[in-house]
């Protein structure tokens, strides 16, 4: 059966996929997102992986694609149970307090419980479906063999790398169902949040844990789906949709480990928060992963790369982490990045829509010699999955108008080394001179669509720096721009000082302040 269903697919798409007739493409992503999803679990995670890569897949099949449900009905009740007692040693009506016959959720891997501990305490129990890891293994057999016969004859965008890829999904795909990794992994991330009161990550049971079978604390709260349940619990979409963005800012920028799957089923609003307006409730850490360092700060050098309009730099970007051959003739590309990236930006951040971003993209690949790493498929998901809930919450969000801020308060503040040699990049340029107009953009994005005193905790911390032991450099490169060819320049000195009065004028500060506690 799942063999048929593929090779009816398959030649499908290899006699239909060159059609420029735009019916006939709509019918064929129809088609692909019909089988993939009738043939279970397996397809079902592939179709989402897909749908991640604009490099490689049409843009009118990216969108059916992108529509694929993580959701399945539930398997028998006594085969979860008997999955609890074979791996925990004992029955669940003996290991809990209380146990349900029906669960609350059931997804394409798994199906999850709310029980009770004897001590009275709620807990999720999270359950692997029946024989999951056989079956898995025999689909990915049929799909490698597919991937090596039909791969280079298919209207995809790659070749015949198809069977690196299928490699690559299936070595994620069993990383996902092992369950006492996503213990280690839930464990891993909940340290890295502890000193974020907004942000709540489930403890794990680990008595009640096994290789199928995971058992955390039950976030009480209501899925990030709807502005108006949020609001009727008095919590603010707004607020946790911020939230959630300088959550994903912070696992993508400053720890380089990140949740790939951050969709509103993985996502909850809960009461609290440090002014009240709500946490948010993280939950289901199967599909995770690593950036390295220096991807780390070739994103911060992008981001900085748009505030600034340096395309050149940009595309520089794009090389250093992957998307294009270091052996790229960059002159072509620069005039499309542009029109992609600076019309979408405009006068204002707040158009700037990675969707929107997404499609034009998956466009320009299949001009251009882009290719997405591997690395970064699950953050493209990433972002755009979290984009799409923030829209859903608050249609006139932008992540960008976010995360400008962001990295300008980090950058500013260079409160780790790293961003004060980041810091250090930006602000001098190879021959010393001080690139003052990078400073004032990085100070107007921290104080646009904020309050202006917004500046005061960044001029402090540049003044600390400035002052302080860890402000060795950054002083050492202002003496030498101001002794230059033997003689004393004060002009970058003196522009710096008007540049500093204009933005931190006190008249300019208290006047807008009052404007907007008044409007």
């Amino acid at each position: 059966m799942v063999v048929w269903q593929l090779l009816s697919l398959t030649l499908t798409l290899m006699v239909q996929g060159g059609s420029r007739d735009p019916e006939v493409q709509r019918r064929l992503g129809a088609r692909l997102l019909a089988t993939l999803t009738a043939l279970g679990p397996c397809f079902i995670k592939l179709g989402q992986a897909l749908s991640t890569r604009p490099d490689l897949v049409r843009r009118d099949w990216l969108d059916q694609l992108t529509r694929l449900q993580d959701d399945l009905p539930p398997f028998d009740h006594a085969i979860a149970l008997t999955t609890i007692e074979a791996d925990l040693g004992a029955p669940a009506a003996t290991l809990f307090g209380s146990f349900p016959d029906r669960p609350v959720a059931a997804a394409s891997l798994g199906q999850v419980y709310r029980a009770l501990l004897h001590d009275g305490r709620p807990v999720a129990v999270k359950v692997q479906r029946p024989h999951l890891h056989e079956r898995l293994e025999l689909d990915l057999a049929v799909i490698r063999v597919l991937a090596r016969w039909a791969g280079p004859f298919l209207p995809l965008n790659l070749g015949d790398d198809l069977s690196a890829i299928v490699e690559e999904f299936g070595t994620t795909l069993f990383r996902e169902i092992d369950y006492g990794l996503e213990a280690d992994n839930a464990e891993r991330f909940a340290d890295l949040f502890a000193d974020d009161p907004s942000v709540v990550v489930p403890a794990v049971e680990r008595a009640y844990s096994s290789r199928r079978v995971l058992t955390t604390t039950w976030l009480e709260g209501c899925k990030l789906q709807n502005r108006s349940d949020l609001e009727r619990l008095g919590l603010d979409p707004t607020a946790l949709v911020r939230i959630g963005v300088i959550s994903g800012l912070r696992q993508l920028l400053e720890f380089g480990y990140f949740h790939a799957d951050p969709h509103p089923g993985n996502l909850f609003a809960l009461a609290g928060g440090p002014d009240d307006d709500g946490c948010l409730g993280y939950v289901d850490f199967g599909m995770m992963d690593m950036l390295s360092n220096d991807d780390r700060l070739t994103l911060t050098d992008a981001v900085v790369h748009l505030i600034n309009r340096d395309f050149a730099a940009l595309a520089h970007d794009f090389v250093r982490l992957g998307f294009l051959h270091p052996d790229t003739d960059l002159s072509p590309i620069l005039p499309a990045l542009e029109e992609v990236l600076g019309g979408q930006l405009g006068e204002s951040v707040g158009s700037f829509n990675f969707r929107t971003i997404t499609d034009r993209f998956s466009e320009l690949m299949f001009d251009y010699p882009f290719r997405v790493p591997a690395r970064f498929a699950l953050i493209i998901r990433a972002v755009v999955s979290q984009e799409g809930l923030a829209l859903r919450l608050d249609p006139d969000f932008s992540i960008i108008r976010v995360a400008y801020p962001y990295v300008a308060r980090r950058l500013l503040s260079a409160d780790t080394d790293e961003m004060r040699r980041k810091l250090l990049d930006i602000l001098f340029d190879r021959s010393g001179r001080l690139q003052l107009q990078r400073l004032e953009n990085l100070l107007d994005v921290v104080a646009r669509d904020a309050p202006p005193v917004a500046l005061l905790p960044v001029a402090g911390a540049g003044v600390r720096l400035l002052l302080g032991r860890r402000g060795h450099d950054l002083r050492q490169r202002l003496l030498l721009t101001l002794v230059r060819d033997g003689r004393l320049h004060l002009d970058d000195l003196q522009a710096l000082a008007g540049l500093l009065r204009r933005q931190l004028d006190p008249g300019r500060l208290a006047g807008q302040l009052l404007q907007g506690l008044t409007a």
